[in-house]
């Protein structure tokens, strides 16, 4: 018998950016949920659960090096991966 393939656990704190330290590419091979506050959001960049806070964009709003302008919110953070 095969074993089913296990996720990685999921990190305090990652980043969808794989420019940033906090960037585990393994874990983006499987579907991560968030929840702020009990609410799933779809649009994280960032996350921290032990600090309670998430990165989202600030609509179409962009830095001057193109990327998303990011704004932080803060609250209960669950991270979790989504059935298959």
């Amino acid at each position: 018998m095969t074993q089913p393939h296990v996720p990685p656990a999921l990190p305090d704190r990652l980043s969808v950016d794989p420019r940033s330290a906090h960037h585990v590419a393994e874990v983006f091979q499987h579907d991560i949920g968030i929840r702020l506050n009990g609410k799933e959001r779809f649009d994280v960049d960032e996350y921290c659960v032990s600090e309670g806070w998430v990165k989202v964009p600030a609509g179409r709003t962009l830095d001057r090096k193109g990327r998303p302008l990011l704004i932080t919110l803060k609250g209960k953070v669950e991270a979790f991966y989504k059935p298959a």
